[in-house]
């Protein structure tokens, strides 16, 4: 028979984590998912921007309530909790695991301490970690901790399979029987991959996944915004605005990746670029077929309006030569770019 799981956790309109990610593939292994969140957020809160409210423990106990009232909780198996936004909703939170396993002796309660995480820290409210640490976890069946979480809540160092062992054990001692310790980057963990543990009543497996690389697509507008993504990413788009500036792609090896640019400037592009152009001319191709992506190189300099209409113009006439091209670039002061400071 599928099981019937109370996840109290956060939810998001935009991504996927707490009940956004966590009720679809439970649901697929065919559990019945009853999601009571404990904030509805815009996006995950490590988008800037992000806005959305966290509920109170009254909202959290009058959903509880309304199930006892149709009796879904007697046919609780487990309860999960995520997120919680407030040490109060975690009270609520625990007393919903209270009331499932009076209806339900046999119920399970699984606890992901989300608390912080490595290279961030504690991210949540005041009062959360030490409410995860002396009450939630002490209530529960099943721990998912995180590498930082586990040592937060332990005191204990996790660098290596023994150092993580320890503290596993020392997080059973106050409750939960079993423990998934998560985003493990141990010292024998290749840079490619994070380990889990999987422990219970003494025993332990290591489980390896691969870092499967992420890269972000939009809302980019500069080198510098794209350098600060990079710090959390494996790659970052810059789409529109070089599309719409491609003179700012010269800057993507000494900002990026602190080496030389391979040109000085546009104008060197364009006569990198020429002799391409004019084998392809030769062959048949159209000016306008090389150069219609060239409209915004020499954007924010004296006579690229100029630039842009004879470019536009005179490139999509036939027979027109690398002489159009170059008629165009001279409509271009040559005076550097002001800097920014």
């Amino acid at each position: 028979m599928a099981p019937t799981l109370l996840s109290i956790q956060s939810h998001v309109v935009y991504g996927h984590v707490g009940n956004s990610a966590v009720a679809f593939p439970l649901q697929r292994l065919g559990a019945e998912v009853l999601p009571l969140n404990t904030v509805q957020f815009s996006s995950h809160a490590g988008y800037p921007g992000w806005r959305g409210r966290a509920f109170d423990a009254a909202a959290i106990d009058e959903c509880v309530a309304g199930l006892a009232n149709v009796g879904a909780l007697a046919r609780c198996d487990g309860v999960l909790s995520g997120y919680l936004g407030k040490a109060e909703v975690g009270e609520a939170m625990l007393s919903a695991v209270a009331a499932v396993r009076a209806a339900n002796p046999a119920a399970a309660y699984c606890c992901d301490p989300v608390i912080g995480d490595v290279g961030r820290g504690v991210y949540v409210e005041a009062g959360v970690a030490e409410f995860l640490r002396k009450r939630a976890l002490p209530a529960a069946t099943v721990a998912t901790p995180n590498a930082f979480e586990l040592s937060f809540v332990t005191g204990l160092a996790v660098d290596d399979v023994a150092g993580a062992r320890r503290a596993i054990a020392a997080l059973q001692t106050t409750g939960p029987r079993v423990v998934l310790a998560t985003s493990l980057a141990l010292n024998d963990t290749p840079a490619d991959a994070l380990d889990m543990i999987a422990a219970e009543k003494g025993d332990a497996w290591r489980l390896r996944t691969p870092r499967l690389p992420i890269a972000v697509n939009g809302g980019i507008g500069d080198l510098q915004a794209a350098r600060g993504h990079l710090r959390w990413v494996d790659g970052a788009m810059v789409g529109r605005a070089a599309y719409q500036n491609p003179e700012m792609l010269l800057g993507v090896d000494p900002e990026i990746f602190a080496e030389p640019a391979p040109l000085a400037d546009a104008f060197e592009a364009v006569e990198a670029y020429s002799p391409y152009v004019a084998r392809e001319l030769a062959r048949g191709a159209r000016l306008h077929e090389m150069t219609r992506h060239m409209l915004g190189l020499f954007a924010g300099r004296p006579g690229a309006r100029a630039y842009r209409q004879k470019l536009a113009t005179l490139a999509t006439r036939p027979g027109a030569g690398l002489d159009v091209l170059r008629e165009a670039v001279g409509q271009i002061a040559r005076a550097p770019l002001a800097e920014a400071v």
